[in-house]
């Protein structure tokens, strides 16, 4: 772990470190990617199943990419009581959240008597990433499929990784074919988007990506926009604790365990705490609680680099710093944490007070966590039910209101020397 206070004499340097670039813009990581996405470019399925073999040791033929009918149904039936409910409960409350979002038709008159406004269309074929590996996400199939069908796109394809076998987590199986998956192919890592973006001879192209995944993954969709729309680059996650003296340090430790516990190494945590004791008494329960953890060696990798214990000034200092990381996740245990959270203007998502654990986001909550990763969330909003419909405008003059905008029009023809355009309004006047 890496612990540092506001007193330090190189205090400044070490916060360039904890802020500094992760994956998102590693240039080795990149390299590695674009071979893998030429690749499924110039061979389709062939590489795709190359790399399936390479990757996760699993040996497929093309007709073997795609779930069956079979497939699904021994999924449901191996899905206990428990797990139904589970599903259905976080699903209630993630299609309840994405139905109040969700955009609709709107139309005005503007200053010529004429209608213009918008229209919000699902799109028709999305494709969504769903991580396996050694987490399977059951959850993040329910955090994005949910949104696709509540936007009503018609066509939702999933792409996700199995196992030697071949086999695809069955919990992952139901949980997608409840959330509203129309297709599924056992496909992971940078080949899935690659083939989502380009299409090949059994994964037909889509729209637009979404969904998290590993470093390869999120370069992959960064490097495929302008071939594919994206949703945002949900790479490995990270969470930000902003804490003072009435945090719970053994509640802000379990918070920072369970981030740093997915496995690729690339995840981060911070705690930033205006008190020496919170901080102090941090380091000692990560410490105390990893040992009973079933993944500790995974989040020791994460432990021994990119975890930071941060003590600041003030909580001023700690909302500049929030701000400045861009955390996916950032909880908020302060004094008044619901006035603090207002100045903390570039998170993912925000979790106010000792009992709102990042977990419930994760899970239950509502709203998606599918969120910016690696700083992307100064640029980048969660996911929302809204990224699966396109906007267009719609304009509606008739000929009073063309009279109206006429002397407009030929002032900006004239000035932009297009005397076509102008021509174009002015000949329905008689012109």
């Amino acid at each position: 772990m890496n612990v540092i206070h506001h007193t330090d004499a190189d205090f400044s340097k070490r916060l360039a470190e904890l802020t500094a670039a992760s994956s998102l813009f590693d240039a080795g990581i990149e390299q590695r990617t674009r071979a893998i996405l030429d690749a499924v470019q110039a061979r389709g399925d062939e590489a795709v199943l190359e790399l399936t073999e390479k990757f996760d040791g699993a040996k497929l033929t093309a007709g073997q990419m795609a779930v069956t009918q079979a497939e699904f149904m021994a999924a449901s039936l191996k899905a206990d009581n428990a797990l139904r409910a589970a599903v259905a409960e976080a699903e209630a409350n993630i299609a309840g959240f994405a139905g109040k979002s969700k955009r609709k038709a709107w139309s005005a008159k503007n200053s010529h008597g004429a209608a213009v406004g918008e229209k919000f269309d699902p799109f028709q074929r999305v494709g969504i990433y769903i991580p396996g590996g050694t987490a399977p996400l059951v959850s993040t199939a329910l955090m994005t499929i949910t949104l696709a069908r509540v936007a009503g796109c018609s066509e939702i394809v999933v792409t996700t990784p199995c196992g030697k076998d071949g086999a695809i987590n069955p919990a992952i199986l139901f949980a997608a074919r409840a959330a509203g998956a129309t297709e599924i192919y056992r496909v992971g890592g940078a080949q899935a988007v690659a083939a989502l973006a380009y299409g090949t001879e059994t994964i037909r192209r889509v729209q637009k990506v979404f969904g998290p995944g590993n470093a390869y993954v999120s370069m992959a969709k960064r490097l495929l926009v302008g071939r594919v729309a994206i949703d945002l680059l949900a790479g490995p996650s990270d969470l930000l604790v902003l804490a003072d003296e009435t945090a719970n340090p053994v509640f802000v430790a379990a918070d920072l365990l369970a981030q740093a516990e997915h496995g690729s190494g690339h995840e981060r945590v911070w705690l930033v705490t205006t008190s020496d004791k919170i901080q102090k008494a941090v380091g000692k329960e990560i410490g105390r609680q990893l040992g009973k953890l079933s993944r500790r060696e995974l989040i020791g990798r994460v432990l021994e680099r990119n975890v930071w214990l941060v003590r600041v000034k003030s909580v001023a200092d700690g909302v500049a710093l929030a701000n400045r990381i861009s955390p996916e996740h950032c909880e908020v245990i302060t004094k008044d944490a619901r006035k603090v959270s207002e100045g903390i203007v570039t998170a993912g998502a925000i979790f106010l007070g000792n009992w709102s654990p990042t977990v419930l986001g994760d899970y239950v909550a509502g709203p998606s966590h599918v969120l910016p990763t690696d700083g992307a969330g100064a640029s980048f909003a969660g996911l929302t039910v809204d990224q699966f419909q396109r906007r267009t405008s719609v304009v509606e003059y008739n000929r009073a209101a063309l009279k109206k905008a006429l002397t407009g029009v030929r002032k900006f023809a004239e000035l932009e020397g297009l005397d076509a355009h102008g021509k174009s309004a002015e000949v329905r006047m008689g012109g």
